[in-house]
């Protein structure tokens, strides 16, 4: 195998194994949250979100949801 065809079959690899971890932490997040809270990438429903539309305690725990998986899916490989 030429070496531009392993560099190649790695990259494509890589993005299949990022791909299949982000769907793993938006599967984690959606057991946490309705469907209807839940976006297919958590920064998607970070950027809709209007401030106030849930009551103080739950606007803040489910911000947190959001930020923590669209955090470990950005830091993941």
């Amino acid at each position: 195998m030429s070496v531009r065809r392993r560099v190649f079959a790695r990259r494509g690899s890589g993005s299949v194994e990022r791909a299949a971890f982000a769907e793993a932490v938006r599967s984690e997040l959606a057991l946490d949250l309705p469907d209807e809270d839940l976006a297919e990438d958590p920064q998607d429903c970070l950027d809709l979100y209007e401030p106030g539309s849930k009551p103080r305690c739950e606007e803040l725990e489910y911000l947190q949801l959001l930020r923590d998986a669209r955090d470990r899916i950005s830091s993941h490989g």
